[in-house]
């Protein structure tokens, strides 16, 4: 059994090897009216992805006017000048494919998943949400709705989910990644239909996107067809951009959270440096680290050893501008909730103290190579990092060549970053209690500091 075992994991490496020594080919162009295009060729399967990505996510949002980029995610299915209120998501699934859309911060993304034959609806549909979208009284009112109710099953009604509100609040006071990408229900009431056309004619413009295809395509043909269906929509003006400095944090701010959970669990979010900087690829790294997987540090010693905890994990928060390392513990029963903390203090101050191990640092980088890999195994998750290398870098081609920015990363600068970004003066430390506790006047955390 332990020689098959051996065997197959060869196998599997070897696989991993060859995938990763295989460049991925692309083509791309700008139109005139600003519309960046990358094409991607794959036959090896009779499908196509064809998405758009518009540089436009919370953070482009107006003070009081919070949530509008994901309620366009939402609105822009509604139909438009030539497809029925209705018949978008029917006319994709009718020709067998699928679609869907998300939003971030920073950006909105929006695909289809089609049989290769069906690349033209694809493009037909997109060209349509981006120059005819029907922003009317009737969807808006249709949209306020669906929102509201997403935000009751997602967030309100599933415990911690408010965690991201609660943490980006307190972690940022000038920067708009104050407030989460679903936004303020109250923002979304008083905004008029005016502020919601407007807000389309800003950001939905093709020089604010990038049209990413993959899959089974002929580049010339798509070539073609990408210049029938959008070389005709007009440019838009320059969209707004913030350019806030966020000012460094100074004091820890600490809080306490009563919701509707069984067990205490304790978060602290570090603010960090926003993706694509040298620390943040050291820090992605460290999160690795400490709980990439069952036997990775904080699993290891605070679940498995010490069982303080039934969960710990680390994960960075990566955005644009900014970022959070986020660590989030979930108690053992009978744990007080400052000794889980603790425990998780001090494998920080392990990494800010002791140098990783060659042993240890090697397997770091080999699932950080693994990740890699498998975010680009389809076409789908091709046609996304081009589009999203390009928005955020500039340069497509990162999706060959980003793995080497963590390969200069060194043992040293793990324990460097830790030590610059990893300290209670740059923390916010939420204690996430039962709403039992706050009948019973239980505090546990303290009061807040810095805020």
């Amino acid at each position: 059994m332990k020689r098959i075992i051996l065997i197959f994991l060869c196998l599997v490496t070897a696989y991993t090897v060859q995938a990763q020594e295989e460049k991925i080919e692309f083509e791309e162009f700008t139109l005139d009216n600003g519309l960046h295009v990358i094409l991607h060729k794959d036959n090896s399967t009779p499908i196509v992805a064809v998405t758009v990505m518009y540089h436009v996510g919370a953070k482009n949002e107006e003070p009081g006017r919070s949530g509008f980029a994901h309620f366009f995610e939402h609105l822009l299915f509604e139909g438009t000048e030539n497809i029925e209120r209705g018949e978008f998501m029917s006319m994709v699934k009718a020709a067998g494919g699928a679609l869907n859309a998300n939003t971030t911060q920073d950006r909105t993304f929006y695909y289809e998943i089609l049989p290769s034959n069906q690349l033209e609806l694809g493009l037909y549909m997109e060209s349509e949400r981006m120059l005819h979208a029907k922003i009317d009284s009737i969807g808006v009112e249709t949209q306020r709705e669906v929102v509201k109710e997403e935000k009751r099953q997602r967030i309100d009604n599933v415990p911690y989910m408010s965690f991201q509100e609660e943490i980006f609040k307190r972690a940022f006071k000038k920067h708009p990644y104050r407030w989460t990408t679903i936004g303020s229900m109250e923002d979304l009431n008083a905004a008029k239909l005016e502020e919601f056309m407007e807000f389309y004619k800003e950001y939905y413009v093709p020089n604010n996107a990038t049209l990413s295809i993959a899959g089974d395509i002929d580049i010339e043909e798509t070539k073609e067809l990408v210049k029938k269906y959008f070389a005709e929509i007009p440019e838009g003006d320059e969209p707004y951009r913030p350019n806030i400095v966020e000012p460094a944090m100074t004091a820890e701010v600490r809080d306490t959270i009563y919701d509707n959970i069984q067990l205490p669990a304790v978060f602290q979010a570090y603010r960090m440096p926003g993706q694509g900087t040298e620390d943040y690829y050291a820090l992605n790294m460290l999160t690795t680290l400490l709980s990439g997987g069952p036997s990775a540090r904080l699993q290891k010693k605070l679940v498995d050893e010490e069982q303080k905890a039934l969960q710990v994990v680390a994960f960075p928060y990566a955005l644009e501008d900014y970022g959070l390392f986020i660590t989030l513990g979930l108690v053992n029963m009978g744990v007080p909730l400052n000794e889980l903390e603790e425990g998780m203090n001090e494998e920080i101050k392990r990494v800010k103290t002791e140098l990783v191990s060659e042993k240890e640092f090697q397997k770091v980088r080999n699932q950080i190579e693994s990740d890699f890999v498998s975010s680009n195994a389809k076409v789908a998750g091709i046609a996304e990092s081009l589009a999203n290398y390009h928005v955020y870098f500039g340069d497509a081609n990162l999706i060959n060549t980003e793995i080497e920015r963590y390969n200069k990363v060194t043992r040293e600068d793990l324990r460097r970053v830790a030590n610059k970004y990893l300290n209670p003066e740059n923390r916010v430390v939420l204690y996430y209690l039962p709403k039992s506790a706050q009948s019973e006047g239980a505090t546990n955390s303290g009061s807040e500091k810095g805020k």
